[in-house]
């Protein structure tokens, strides 16, 4: 058995211990009653709803379509020659500036010059044959029109005549050639330029065959062209003409410009994305875009300059009847919708202690903004809206409604 000192002191704390949780318990209620009280206490402040409203502004209204492309040389010609030789000269190489007519490369003439001189044998060969079977023939003719030879000699003759006459020809067909030739192995830039690639070197035999042996690529670096990728939702949109800005990884902090040449009709597939080739021109004097550059481009399909612009969101106001004392302008009557024309849209404007309603001429739209031609005040009002944000409701706020919105009964 316990002592009765230690009996009574176990008693004692038993009894404190319920002490102390009844003052905790309490204590919490306290706090959970004062924190259900004051929320509600605060849903009965309510503040006065406002009127939103924005004159018309000028600025520049676009609507752009992006893409990415590849920079390419407006005019680019692969220079090669048609004759068969072996390399003897270069006088361009990568990055050289050439002009219209300069020599640039010359293939070993040896062979070329020989049989320039062998055609131009053939060509006075040839002429002997021909001028002496012309004298024949033409004594044979005089003989047989006296009829002092027969047939058969004045055939014979006519035929030598011809046949010479032929191989004569084709002498002169043949110094031609050679002479062309012997040209060809003299090689001149088409076009100004830089060169952009060289594809041989001296001592190298270039062979002609069916095509045409590439010596050179030469391009012209003061026109360039954007060969971009357009998506098909936005193909419908670009038409040629329209302005372009793009930039390049290179020159990140340059806006370069262009315009829309082209917009190419065949479609390209990959990955089940369809694309159409927009190809955008644009001048590059200072030589900064080279052949190969990617280039982000942006498509201005709409652009105005210094228009009058409204909010989209004030062709779309709807006014509400507000309640008495709320200080808000009061709606008027609104305009008969069959009289607007196509091109008009209507708005509320704020002329005193009301909203009057007026139809306006509207031009293009991005989406954000709206250009107004005409029917607009100067310095009107336009409605866009009510500010509700300083009104307390006592819903959650889990949908939008109206601040003029009656409330439930037994709602604060």
């Amino acid at each position: 058995m316990c002592p009765t000192g230690s009996a009574n002191r176990l008693k004692n704390k038993k009894n404190n211990t319920k002490t102390y949780i009844y003052m905790i318990t309490t204590l919490l209620r306290v706090m959970l009653a004062a924190a259900i009280v004051l929320p509600v206490a605060g849903c009965e402040k309510k503040s006065a709803v406002k009127l939103e409203t924005v004159e018309a502004e000028k600025g520049d209204l676009s609507e752009t379509v992006t893409a990415t492309g590849t920079l390419e040389s407006a005019t680019s010609v692969d220079v090669g020659t048609q004759v068969t030789g072996i390399i003897d000269k270069l006088y361009a190489d990568f990055n050289s500036i050439v002009t219209k007519g300069q020599l640039i490369a010359e293939i070993e003439k040896t062979i070329l010059e020989s049989d320039l001189r062998s055609a131009q044998a053939s060509v006075e060969s040839a002429k002997v044959t021909y001028d002496y079977t012309l004298t024949n023939y033409n004594r044979d003719k005089a003989l047989h029109a006296k009829q002092l030879i027969s047939d058969y000699e004045f055939e014979t003759s006519r035929k030598d005549y011809e046949v010479a006459k032929a191989a004569y020809e084709k002498a002169q067909a043949d110094k031609v050639r050679a002479a062309k030739n012997l040209n060809y192995a003299e090689i001149y830039s088409p076009i100004d330029g830089i060169v952009i690639s060289r594809e041989v070197e001296v001592g190298q035999t270039v062979v002609s065959s069916m095509n045409v042996a590439n010596l050179y690529t030469i391009a012209d670096l003061d026109n360039m062209q954007v060969v971009a990728n357009v998506d098909e939702a936005d193909i419908g949109q670009v038409k040629v003409g329209q302005h372009v800005t793009f930039s390049v990884d290179a020159y990140p902090d340059i806006i370069f410009e262009g315009s829309v040449t082209q917009v190419r009709l065949s479609p390209t597939t990959e990955s089940n994305v369809v694309t159409y080739e927009v190809i955008v021109a644009t001048s590059n004097p200072d030589h900064k875009l080279i052949p190969g550059l990617t280039a982000n481009i942006t498509i201005y399909v709409m652009e105005e300059k210094d228009a009058m612009l409204l909010p989209v969101a004030a062709f779309s106001f709807t006014p509400e009847d507000a309640p008495e004392g709320a200080g808000l302008p009061v709606p008027g009557k609104p305009l008969d919708q069959s009289k607007i024309a196509a091109n008009e849209k209507t708005l509320w404007v704020v002329e005193g202690d009301k909203l009057v309603q007026k139809a306006v001429v509207v031009g293009e739209s991005n989406g954000m903004k709206t250009q107004v031609l005409g029917g607009l005040p100067a310095g009107a009002k336009v409605a866009v809206g009510y500010d509700d944000s300083a009104v307390v409701s006592d819903k959650a706020p889990s949908g939008q409604t109206s601040p003029f919105a009656p409330k439930r009964p037994g709602k604060k």
